[in-house]
């Protein structure tokens, strides 16, 4: 199930989060241009390692890993998921409060992962635990607005089916795929799916004290 957009008018221009998306196209095009050895380094260095964390070291990482990525359909989602959800999420909070609402969530998403495995010496990248955050948001805000999607018809897997759902089905159906894969898969390297787990759930809490007053009526 893959999002294309949604039929959700935007309330203002979304500076921060066309910004948020070229710095991690930027970070990942430095990324790609680097040797194997030196990217290897450049993943340890600015992700997220619990086992460094836990005793104090490279605490900056927990921000400077929302901006890494591990490849380029790990970033391609990302971007694509933030385009479609996250200009609405900045319209109610406006610029200011919108990138501390994506940073507050990435934070939450590193220590949902981290509760899990302190000891990792496995670097954990990418905006997706943020980037649950705004998902998470738009499920409380805007469950009602119709997203299009297009689904994989198994097993001819380059027929394609586009359909429009509300924006709870699309989110709700994303959060029990990540609750269940965070459960069936164990700790160490793949992907972090506590952290989309504890991202998720930040954005559903916290939104409301982040979004303007004058949009605070539910629909």
């Amino acid at each position: 199930m893959i999002p294309i957009r949604d039929d959700n008018p935007r309330r203002l221009f979304p500076t921060l989060t066309i910004t948020i998306i070229a710095i991690n196209v930027a970070v990942f095009i430095y990324q790609w241009r680097l040797s194997p050895d030196d990217s290897m380094a450049f993943l340890y260095h600015f992700g997220a390692v619990p086992g460094k964390i836990v005793q104090g070291r490279q605490l900056y990482a927990i921000f400077s890993s929302m901006f890494l990525h591990g490849g380029l359909m790990h970033i391609a989602g990302n971007m694509l998921y933030l385009w479609i959800f996250g200009d609405n999420i900045e319209g109610i909070c406006g610029h200011g409060r919108f990138i501390l609402f994506y940073l507050v969530c990435g934070v939450i998403a590193f220590s949902s992962h981290f509760i899990f495995d302190p000891a990792s010496d496995i670097p954990m990248v990418g905006a997706s635990g943020a980037i649950s955050g705004i998902l998470g948001a738009y499920l409380v805000r805007f469950p009602r607005a119709r997203v299009h999607i297009i689904v994989p018809l198994f097993p001819v897997v380059w027929l394609w089916r586009r359909l429009e759902w509300p924006a709870f089905v699309v989110l709700g159906l994303w959060f029990l795929l990540q609750i269940l894969n965070a459960f069936i898969s164990s700790t160490g390297g793949g992907v972090a799916w506590f952290a989309h787990v504890g991202g998720f759930v930040g954005g559903v809490v916290l939104i409301k004290l982040f979004e303007k007053k004058r949009y605070r009526v539910y629909y």
